[in-house]
């Protein structure tokens, strides 16, 4: 009995240093499973808030600026046409939300999962719904921004997250029911309800797409107003990346600071479910991939043509660019959330 627990406590101490020095190569044994977040129990709610705010009390890093979310915002700012209406759209963001979940464990100490957001259930009635109806200071994710204190989030765990980019404010959320009555080039349905971009039905319709069509999946997940975009638009503010009222005059609006709001993560979380659920449809869209590098959406017929990039075209062996505050990987190194590099599934 003592020589097995000491075989015990030797292989267990053995898979932890194997699992420290080769967490980019090793294979996945027991993925993950990324519930959404209403599953999350009171204490998990408060573990994922808790690790969150801990990475905004952190200094930054030497190589960006000035606290560590700030500069996890900042890359995605800095990235911002390499990684939208691009190819890299889907990877780029998937590998986000893995280097964001590996910034909770390893510097805040986190032991749980990345939840993700199905906002497909409170589409319907999104204003009204009870996924803003949380104001718990340490495990609620806090609800809609007070319009008298330019849309600041005014309870929840978040209410007090201080934020840097464009300019010093606290988290802030503006519902907007037709978010795509806005000046931008590609936005032509101006009265379309922001919420209806994401219902249950749309993302049916959605998971439908050809067997093998990666270029037309992408197409409708990141229509301009498709699901993602809505689900942006209509809760407006950091979210959307619209400037708030200290910004300089020179500021403008768009998908830059969308990650000033913890909820980011989560949404991100559901379109990388969305997608591993296409994938897991049919074997041939495991490793189906195209896309372009060069952003095309100076014009709708522009866009139209290259709706997820243009040449030069990338590939499964594309660099993931990390603006030098994680390793970079490959394209290819996120097409499987259970290849080794990633490990996780979703419920």
């Amino acid at each position: 009995m003592f020589v097995y627990k000491l075989l015990s406590i030797a292989l267990a101490f053995l898979w932890s240093a194997l699992a420290v020095s080769c967490s980019y190569e090793c294979p996945c044994i027991k993925p993950a499973i990324r519930r959404e977040w209403r599953a999350f129990t009171t204490e998990e709610k408060a573990e994922w808030i808790r690790a969150v705010k801990c990475l905004s009390q952190l200094p930054h890093d030497p190589a960006l600026t000035p606290s560590y979310y700030d500069d996890i915002v900042y890359i995605h700012m800095d990235l911002n046409t390499r990684i939208h209406w691009t190819g890299q759209f889907l990877p780029w963001h998937c590998w986000y939300i893995h280097a964001f979940e590996e910034s909770l464990k390893n510097k805040c100490g986190y032991t749980g999962v990345s939840p993700y957001w199905n906002w497909t259930i409170d589409a319907p009635d999104f204003y009204e719904s009870s996924f803003w109806k949380d104001p718990d200071p340490v495990s609620g994710i806090g609800g809609w921004g007070d319009p008298n204190a330019d849309f600041a989030v005014p309870d929840g765990g978040f209410r007090n997250l201080h934020l840097s980019y464009p300019s010093p404010h606290t988290v802030r959320r503006n519902f907007t029911l037709f978010p795509f009555n806005a000046p931008f080039v590609l936005f032509t349905d101006h009265l379309k309800f922001g919420n209806s971009s994401f219902l249950a039905s749309v993302i049916g319709a959605l998971l439908a797409t050809s067997a093998g069509d990666y270029k037309g999946f992408q197409t409708v997940l990141e229509a301009p107003e498709g699901p993602h975009t809505g689900v942006h638009a209509a809760v407006g503010a950091d979210l959307l990346g619209s400037c708030p009222k200290n910004a300089p005059s020179n500021c403008t609006s768009g998908p830059k600071w969308a990650p000033n709001d913890p909820i980011f993560f989560m949404h991100h979380a559901m379109v990388d479910k969305v997608w591993y659920d296409w994938q897991s449809r049919d074997p041939v869209n495991m490793e189906n991939f195209f896309g372009g590098s060069a952003q095309h959406i100076e014009s709708v017929d522009a866009y139209n043509q290259y709706p997820n990039g243009g040449p030069p075209y990338l590939s499964l062996d594309t660099m993931i660019p990390a603006d030098g505050l994680f390793p970079e990987v490959t394209i290819g190194d996120v097409m499987n959330t259970t290849g080794g590099f990633l490990c996780y599934v979703y419920e």
